[in-house]
């Protein structure tokens, strides 16, 4: 391997956050997979200090001038190193490599002819279609000139026309408020509004955001405060999204996993969460509790019922609410619903009401998939004045987020109305991409559900599928002997052998002694079809070769 691809490698040596409060004990739920990839393809750290950036005491000689490195692995801020992405982690970048190795000529092909990126909620890279009206929105607050084009709808250009009204210099390149453009974030308030049965939203509690990211990052940071020395503590699900644990662990907060029940549909078990507060509060102070729904990576829809039990406990234990709820426009499963935390928590009335909340949205799920736009908003209700007003003094340090992305989430929240124009293509081209969700949320549960050894919940809603793995005593001796974790090993034997790059669920959290993996619901039919015939056809021979 080229000593680019070793420092690439060992860039992914991250170790996994030793703050993860699951259990009587302060361990993480999360392995550190990139360790594990970098001893199967031999690389070691040392390739890394032998270049100068991992020593501290190294010394690189240039004109017979000696230089020190002022910034190393042992001066640089620790909790960058414990931070770990599995998403875009190292089987990511291997699926990388076998990709440029497919563009070129080999004396021995490989097995598959191409590389399926399933491991990444990623829509439009996965083929899905742009909705017409977002983009004609865009082009025109990109190029004004095409206003005089016929072949923009008279909505287009009123929408477009606007924005930019709104823009400084009625341009989307210049500047704009910190929390965003007051246009798009009372519009952003009338869809909460609507969305909500009539229960009123202000502008004034909606933070405009690139993607829900920098949304959920800036609450955690507003809550990094420790208490008679101990950190705060912070309530996420087990199996989570990473961005969780990774920001956490990046603010040196402690991450307070509590389980999501797999054979109940993955639904919140309140005597679970009761269980890890209480233990948690041996070594920090928990002060929020994170709720995905739709979830990820499990799928699931919560019930109504079952969110008024996670509000009666939040209030009972004095936690702030974060609502992940970016795939809200994803709900497939028939009987299943989305219903927002703010709508159940106003509907209960005092004193759930006053509870403080912040909910998350973004342009980059739904029926959009506009990823890489980064547009979203955060909706922060009864936060204590003077906090909503430092909040907003850190948000001004980062000037605003992206024009594109305001621009974006303004077509979605203020979209084409009966009688416009463009609404019925606007509408058919919507309905179009959830129906397909909806049928490849089906066709993959099924799928997996047929191969012996693999079970698979419904994927009620969101993107993915968390199917857990019953793998042979004969395989996970052989991985824990080669010091990888089971699932792991799993999923990069199916990408070196099919292609399909999947995210093992150690990188997400699961209960000790399980071995799970997400996959998401993207590809288009017939690529999906493929995907699970190759699937199929690797796990079939695997168990055989373990029996």
């Amino acid at each position: 391997m080229s000593a680019m691809n070793s420092l690439r490698y060992s860039s992914c040596l991250l170790l996994t956050c030793s703050k993860c409060s699951v259990g009587a004990s302060r361990r993480s739920l999360l392995f550190s997979p990139s360790v594990f990839l970098g001893q199967t393809l031999g690389i070691r750290m040392a390739a890394t200090q032998n270049g100068g950036s991992g020593d501290a005491g190294h010394h690189s000689q240039k004109d017979g001038v000696s230089s020190k490195k002022t910034l190393t692995l042992d001066t640089m801020n620790p909790h960058i190193k414990v931070m770990e992405y599995a998403v875009r982690g190292p089987l990511v970048i291997r699926a990388g490599e076998i990709e440029a190795m497919l563009k070129k000529k080999m004396d021995k092909p490989l097995p598959f002819t191409e590389v399926i990126r399933a491991n990444i909620g990623d829509c439009h890279a996965m083929g899905q279609v742009p909705i017409t009206f977002i983009r004609q929105v865009l082009c025109l607050c990109f190029n004004p000139e095409l206003f005089e084009s016929p072949d923009f709808a008279s909505d287009v250009k009123d929408r477009a026309r606007r924005i930019l009204a709104s823009c400084q210099g009625k341009s989307v390149g210049s500047y704009t408020d910190s929390t965003g453009l007051e246009v798009v974030r009372r519009d952003v308030a009338e869809f909460i509004t609507n969305r909500d049965g009539g229960i009123p939203s202000s502008p004034e509690n909606i933070i405009l955001t690139a993607g829900a990211s920098e949304g959920i990052k800036a609450m955690l940071k507003l809550m990094n405060f420790e208490r008679e020395g101990k950190p705060p503590g912070v309530m996420v699900p087990i199996p989570q999204y990473p961005l969780y644990s990774a920001t956490i662990a990046e603010y040196g907060m402690e991450q307070v996993g509590y389980f999501l029940d797999e054979d109940n549909n993955w639904a919140l078990d309140i005597s679970d969460l009761k269980r890890a507060v209480n233990e948690a509060r041996k070594t920090s102070n928990p002060s929020v509790i994170v709720v995905i729904n739709p979830g990820n990576p499990t799928g699931q829809v919560l019930t109504e019922e079952n969110i008024r039990e996670i509000i009666r406990f939040a209030y009972e234990e004095g936690l702030f609410i974060m609502a992940d709820e970016v795939y809200q426009d994803n709900v497939y499963a028939h009987g299943s619903k989305f219903h927002s935390f703010k709508k159940v928590m106003t509907e209960m009335g005092s004193p759930y009401s006053e509870m403080e909340i912040a909910s998350f949205y973004s342009t980059s799920k739904g029926f959009m998939g506009e990823c890489g736009i980064r547009g979203g908003f955060m909706e922060v209700c009864n936060l204590d004045p003077p906090v909503m007003a430092m909040l907003k003094k850190m948000l001004s340090a980062k000037l605003c987020p992206t024009t594109a992305g305001q621009a974006c989430i303004d077509t979605v929240v203020n979209p084409p109305k009966e009688g416009e124009p463009s609404y019925e293509s606007f509408m058919s081209e919507k309905k179009a991409v959830l129906t397909s969700l909806a049928e490849r949320a089906k066709m993959i549960t099924q799928a997996f559900n047929l191969i012996p050894g693999i079970h698979c919940n419904d994927v009620q809603g969101a993107m993915y599928a968390f199917p857990r793995l019953d793998l042979p005593h004969k395989f996970v001796e052989e991985a824990k002997i080669k010091k990888r974790e089971p699932d792991f090993y799993y999923a990069l034997e199916l990408l070196e052998n099919t292609g399909i790059c999947i995210v093992p669920g150690s990188g997400f959290g699961q209960r000790p002694g399980t071995y799970h993996f997400r996959t998401t619901i993207l590809p288009p039919p017939e690529r999906l079809k493929s995907m699970m015939e190759r699937f199929t056809a690797f796990h079939t021979k695997l168990m055989e070769k373990y029996k």
